[in-house]
């Protein structure tokens, strides 16, 4: 099984780089030797309501140019009115409207994987009814995406984000109601953590549906660069070679000021950090 340092398995972003140019931003991870990019649908970068497919298209050429992949798209969601458990239907039927078009968008951007998240149910209400609502609308976001050569994967959250799915047990289930083995998950470093979960228990739980990692530090809350918070990477880098990971990590860097205003050093100093950690990821 032939081994690759998993820093050169990092894939860029523009987590970081929202109020700058996006062309800065694909600049920056070229010179870093990036080349793959998880490109995150916000403004002014990549707006889903906003972003036509000659958009995609430019975005995806630009990308291209500079010897970039634009290996997933991560429309902006729970932040903003995008809920697809939510118990107000006409919102609801918007955000899954939003998630279909994401899907088109992500064809057209020519990403593999498209990012998406339970949403959540109403706090006043019986958790079955919002996850019953999020199953119905996964299976559809999928089926869509499906249909259009994209992945979807299902990224868990904070409780103070969403209701439904926080931890790797919860994953499983969603992933075992949607009925779909299209649907992977995305493991959060952060999000596992305040969850109290391993990259060992996503392996367990999860085995192969883990298709995509944001490997960030944290304290253990807070999408930090490593070394600014408290998360055990050379812990995290052993356990995921030892579970066999074979797919992309993503250094999700924002919810700090002093990246938004400097964000290449912090990503940098993350792409050392990894470096120094040593251990590789297998590539299957």
């Amino acid at each position: 099984m032939t081994r690759t340092p998993l820093v050169d398995r990092v894939a860029g972003s523009n987590f970081a780089y929202q109020h700058l140019p996006l062309e800065r931003c694909l600049d920056d991870l070229a010179d870093l030797g990036r080349t793959s990019l998880e490109l995150w649908g916000v403004a002014p970068h990549a707006h889903v309501p906003w972003l036509e497919d000659d958009d995609a298209r430019r975005i995806r050429w630009a990308a291209e140019e500079r010897g970039l992949r634009i290996a997933c798209f991560t429309p902006e969601q729970v932040a903003y009115p995008v809920n697809v458990a939510s118990p107000d239907p006409r919102l609801r039927a918007a955000s899954i409207a939003m998630f279909r078009r994401a899907a088109e968008l992500a064809a057209g951007l020519g990403a593999p994987m498209l990012l998406v998240t339970a949403g959540r149910g109403g706090e006043d209400e019986p958790r079955a009814a919002g996850w019953a609502r999020a199953v119905d609308a996964l299976a559809e976001i999928s089926a869509h995406a499906a249909g259009l050569g994209v992945e979807c994967v299902l990224e868990p959250l904070q409780r103070v984000e969403s209701n439904l799915v926080n931890t790797a047990a919860d994953a499983a289930r969603m992933l075992a109601d949607v009925a779909d083995p299209r649907l992977g998950v995305v493991l959060d470093t952060v999000g596992a953590a305040v969850a109290g979960d391993t990259v060992d228990d996503y392996a367990e739980l999860l085995g192969e549906r883990v298709r995509h990692v944001h490997l960030v530090d944290g304290a253990p809350a807070g999408h930090l660069a490593w070394g600014d918070g408290e998360l055990p990477l050379g812990e995290i880098v052993a356990a995921l070679d030892r579970c066999g990971y074979a797919g992309l990590a993503t250094v999700e860097l924002f919810g700090d000021g002093r990246y938004a205003l400097e964000p290449r050093p912090a990503l940098e100093r993350s792409l050392a950090a990894i470096r120094r950690a040593g251990t590789g990821l297998r590539i299957a």
